[in-house]
């Protein structure tokens, strides 16, 4: 029973430290969403001469005299680049047409005025998901390494699956919203940052990863918890089933033994009157 107990401890603590390190690795990286945008091809120069537009094919005069009017062939996507992007919780990244890296900007001055508000509870909702995740994570450890009975076992193991099971309410709330600002600032963010096509990041797959081994975690808490006290019921109702024998074998020879006690009694006292009788009869 002991050696069942710490393994389903042991896999409870294992799984709460994957999801606060899945969650940590989201919450600070920048791959929520990640994808591509369409900006307008920039002027071929000195500098620059491919992805680029080449109007009269002449690099000098169109550094020289901006005030003539230019002109291009090229029509549709051909005018366009198509630049990889990735946004996280805190920022978003886009490659750099003009120098190479990549230049940032925050996601929250992005968002739309109206999505401000459930954003930043999405960043609240984050935080306070590690944060219990951190405390149900110490219990687990409490339970595990410090606990000097069963009883206080059992309470902190209570106490670690009650926080746990809340921390993941909290993250799969956060993680929600956070893709409903997303896809709203898809609509309604600043035209020169709109993605012309995107999908869902590891750093997403990172939060509902973490979001799985903390419910998983909970689970086997909650598992351990249950067992644990089933177990102790069995063992007391055997206890005192058993206990409850033993009464009653007692109480049968208590029984036994003032039955013959009083029939000897009986006996002896009958054995007394007879004796009593012949000592007392006149001869």
């Amino acid at each position: 029973m002991k050696t069942n107990r710490r393994c389903r401890a042991l896999l409870a603590v294992s799984l709460n430290l994957m999801a606060l390190l899945f969650s940590t690795t989201a919450f600070i990286t920048t791959h929520w969403c990640e994808g591509t945008q369409r900006v307008p091809k920039p002027s071929c120069g000195k500098e620059r001469k491919t992805n680029c537009l080449n109007y009269s094919g002449n690099e000098t005069a169109n550094d020289t005299n901006q005030n003539v009017v230019h002109y291009s062939w090229e029509t549709g996507d051909d005018r366009f680049l198509f630049r990889y992007f990735h946004t996280g919780i805190w920022y978003s990244c886009e490659e750099n047409i003009n120098a190479a890296g990549e230049k940032c900007r925050s996601f929250i001055d992005l968002a739309p005025a109206s999505e401000k508000g459930v954003l930043w509870l999405s960043v609240v909702s984050e935080v306070l998901y590690i944060m219990l995740l951190v405390v149900g994570f110490s219990l687990m450890c409490l339970e595990l390494f410090h606990s000097s009975s069963v009883i206080d076992g059992l309470k902190l193991n209570a106490f670690a699956a009650v926080f746990t099971v809340l921390s993941g309410l909290l993250g799969m709330v956060a993680h929600m919203m956070y893709t409903q600002v997303f896809q709203v600032t898809v609509s309604l963010g600043p035209e020169d940052w709109r993605p012309h096509s995107w999908d869902y990041g590891w750093s997403f797959c990172l939060a509902w990863g973490s979001f799985t081994c903390c419910m998983a975690a909970s689970v086997t808490t909650l598992n351990s918890y249950t067992k644990t006290v089933i177990e102790f019921r069995h063992k007391r109702k055997i206890f005192e089933q058993g206990f409850r024998e033993e009464q009653n074998f007692l109480d049968q020879e208590a029984i036994k033994y003032f039955r013959e006690r009083t029939e000897e009694e009986r006996a002896e006292a009958g054995d007394l009157r007879l004796q009593c009788l012949h000592s007392c009869s006149p001869n």
